[in-house]
């Protein structure tokens, strides 16, 4: 390892360096006293973690067989400080990651078009919706399998952010996946040609007896002209009842999300966060909009964050039943703060509650009308869940 004399020292304090210039002192270095004690606390932390990582150099420039990239022993050490608040929606970002995320909030990204959720508990990755004639599609992919391995590396349990920047590339190139299928897991490798993607975020349909279907799959920059054109388009075609599925959606956008609502509710508060200081920040509707036909809403354990303020928000203000099964119980705010290199931090900074008061952190959404999906084997079209949120409709349209 080339001029590696005080590598590891100088990557640590690079690494606190960076968090201190972003204001992230909030991460632990600090006494919990404001006071003169916090220099003090800093400097002891920092002085026992530099002489812990030169013992780890010594025992690395001595016995470690293998070449060491510096870069990667670097990454290595600012990710595993993050991942020492032991949260799994905080998590530090090197370059390529950040580029995704500044990809995907302009509306489209070079990958292959499959939408991907984690159970919190297994970690396991499902591809929840693969994108019609998207790569993934062309690679034979399908909706409900489980996404095993890229490039043959395991991805259970590996934060979904991370494993969906791997998958993402170059338009062009290509991408090798293992998956599981059914219920005896085939395992099926397939090799998707990176395009670009045009993220639909929602996507419409009429019913019939004038009913109008509108899906979410997620809450993106993109997401309110694309409501909003669709809700219009269901209006003009003599919509008279709307069902809003927001299942398998992970999330997104706070504010997209309040704007969307802003669209639906009347006057009055969406949702409100408090941080760690117990500052509260309310996000409210105005009285110029709101929705004047009935609803329902769709969601599944899958469908987290700004879903559940969606659902929360409709549930508190009595404009619809919530239909399907218990949400997934994400009630905190993520923040991205840009260390100003090309990467980029993302950390919980607040709780948020629904107008009326729930915490659903680690709770979720209790549906008022309560059905588990159940596939029909043969009529692979069939989906009870839609046809009682459809059911619960039309009750509340006589």
């Amino acid at each position: 390892m080339k001029n590696k004399k005080g590598f590891l020292q100088g990557a640590l304090c690079g690494a606190l360096a960076m968090l201190l210039a972003a204001g992230l002192v909030s991460c632990g270095l600090k006494a919990k006293n404001s006071n003169s004690g916090e220099k003090d606390t800093t400097e002891a932390i920092s002085s026992e973690t530099d002489k812990k990582l030169e013992k780890l150099e010594s025992l690395i420039n001595q016995y470690y067989l293998k070449d060491v990239d510096q870069d990667e022993l670097q990454q290595g050490i600012y990710e595993g400080y993050i991942a020492g608040l032991n949260d799994p929606y905080s998590v530090y970002y090197d370059e390529e990651a950040t580029k995704s995320f500044q990809e995907s909030t302009d509306g489209e990204y070079d990958g292959i078009g499959a939408v991907m959720s984690q159970n919190k508990e297994t970690g396991i990755i499902t591809i929840s919706q693969v994108y019609e004639g998207s790569p993934a599609e062309q690679a034979g992919m399908k909706d409900n399998d489980i996404l095993y391995k890229v490039e043959d590396e395991e991805v259970t349990g590996k934060d979904l952010t991370e494993v969906v920047s791997k998958i993402k590339g170059e338009k062009g190139t290509d991408v090798n996946l293992t998956v599981l299928r059914g219920d005896d897991r085939e395992e099926v490798t397939v090799t998707a040609t990176r395009d670009t993607i045009e993220y639909p975020t929602v996507s419409s349909k009429m019913l019939d007896n004038g009913i109008g279907y509108l899906r979410i799959t997620e809450f993106d920059s993109v997401t309110y002209d694309q409501y909003m054109n669709a809700y219009n388009d269901l209006k003009s075609q003599g919509m008279k009842g709307m069902v809003v599925d927001l299942r398998s959606n992970p999330g997104g956008s706070l504010s997209i999300v309040c704007k969307i609502l802003d669209e639906i509710l009347p006057e009055g508060k969406i949702v409100y966060t408090q941080d760690k200081n117990g500052k509260e920040e309310d996000f409210t509707s105005d009285e110029e909009h709101q929705i004047d036909i009935p609803m329902t809403v769709l969601v599944n354990q899958y469908s987290a964050s700004a879903s559940e303020i969606f659902a929360g928000a409709i549930q508190d203000y009595d404009l619809g039943a919530i239909v399907g099964t218990q949400t997934y119980g994400k009630g905190v705010v993520q923040q991205i703060f840009d260390l100003k290199d090309g990467t980029c931090v993302k950390l919980t900074i607040a709780k948020y509650f629904t107008a009326k008061g729930q915490d659903i952190d680690g709770k979720g959404i209790t549906p008022d009308v309560a059905i588990d999906y159940q596939a029909d084997e043969n009529n692979p079209e069939a989906d009870n869940q839609l046809n009682k949120a459809i059911e619960t409709l039309q009750g509340e349209m006589q």
